[in-house]
């Protein structure tokens, strides 16, 4: 049979749009971790309000106390100690790490019943449990966020005025140890600019929104059509 320009492209926007309505399909799990004080917070902020993103974000849990103007729910899901180990106990974590006397973790069933639905779900975690999740679930796409320096890292986490001297000793300690794991990462971005590391990590996820092991099924289904 042969077909013209035309008619290729309506079968290709006819199996686009049976996709997008498809059931069950999985979404991809994209994980954002790197040092604190890096800005994790404030690239991801910044990425999901001045871009158009198809992706849900994973809100964390943690023990440490709210700073000023963090909002339940939003920012964090804020719990005590005793709470945050109940979870544990139950495996309602799909990963958790102890940070600087603190727990943080994943809530496990949102994570995977967006994913389920075909949505993409944003993790924005520390290290430890970033490598936590890539064990259960290596498929994710992992990037690192990283300073331009260890002395640059060092004046934001001062300049947030929310941690004793001896805590920001311990941080930048543990920076260094975390620099070193970026070879068990996907992708590294510099955040020397808020805007620049958001459009690169903008410009990751269409990446691998595009690789051909994700679209082969697709245009499997439109040769066979053309036949």
């Amino acid at each position: 049979m042969l077909l013209y320009k035309e008619d290729i492209f309506l079968v290709f926007m006819y199996h686009s749009s049976r996709r997008e309505m498809k059931m069950g399909e999985q979404g991809l799990l994209i994980v954002l971790s790197g040092p604190s004080g890096v800005g994790k917070g404030t690239v991801r902020k910044h990425l999901f309000e001045h871009y158009n993103n198809d992706f849900d974000f994973s809100i964390s849990m943690t023990t440490r106390e709210k700073r000023e103007g963090e909002v339940e729910g939003v920012d964090y899901f804020f719990r005590t100690n005793e709470q945050f180990e109940e979870y544990i106990k139950e495996g309602k974590l799909l990963e958790y790490a102890n940070y600087v006397g603190n727990y943080y973790g994943t809530p496990i069933d949102y994570v995977r019943e967006t994913m389920n639905r075909g949505k993409d779900v944003f993790l924005e975690i520390e290290v430890q449990g970033a490598l936590k999740v890539k064990k259960r679930m290596p498929e994710g796409i992992f990037i690192f966020l990283s300073p331009p320096d260890l002395d640059e890292l060092k004046q934001r986490i001062e300049n947030r005025g929310t941690d004793a001297p001896e805590v920001i000793n311990q941080r930048m300690e543990k920076a260094r140890e975390e620099l070193g794991l970026i070879k068990y990462y996907d992708y590294v971005v510099e955040n020397d600019s808020v805007d620049a590391a958001a459009r690169k990590i903008r410009s990751i996820i269409e990446s691998e929104h595009l690789k051909v092991e994700r679209n082969i099924e697709r245009y499997t289904e439109i040769i066979e059509e053309m036949k």
